[in-house]
């Protein structure tokens, strides 16, 4: 076969390193070559927070310190607002204040594992959130 013809080299294929030997932290190795993160992930992770920042900065600009700082307020009033240890919360009153109710995005289909029902039983849950054990 002709050499001139080959459109990839040999020595450009990256091959996973797979070898017995103990390795130097430095060197690349099958898990470092896998685990590689986009690196939009974290910032589709931090979208909703960059946003809220980002909206509560032009607030400040065109309202004051007042407006944000009171909407601040109000949702951390509205995170405290709990259930009992063994349900779940669905943070609808964080959604409403913050707007995130009005959309539909990839949480609310895709099945999270933080979204799962979690199957506990009460009294043991209550139990050991109160520091009661028998």
């Amino acid at each position: 076969m002709n050499q001139q013809s080959l459109k990839v080299r040999p020595s450009d294929v990256q091959v996973l390193n797979a070898t017995g030997k103990a390795r130097l932290p430095t060197d690349q190795n099958c898990l470092s070559q896998l685990a590689h993160v986009h690196r939009l992930r974290d910032s589709e992770l931090h979208y909703d927070d960059h946003k809220y920042n980002l909206n509560m900065q032009m607030l400040r600009n065109r309202e004051g310190l007042g407006a944000p700082l009171r909407m601040g307020m109000e949702r951390f009033a509205a995170r405290q607002i709990g259930r009992l240890p063994f349900l779940q919360s669905s943070n609808m009153m964080d959604d409403v204040i913050t707007g995130r109710c009005d959309e539909i995005s990839f949480e609310d289909f895709l099945n999270l594992p933080e979204y799962n029902e979690n199957l506990r039983q009460p009294h043991a849950v209550v139990e050991k959130s109160l520091g009661i054990y028998l």
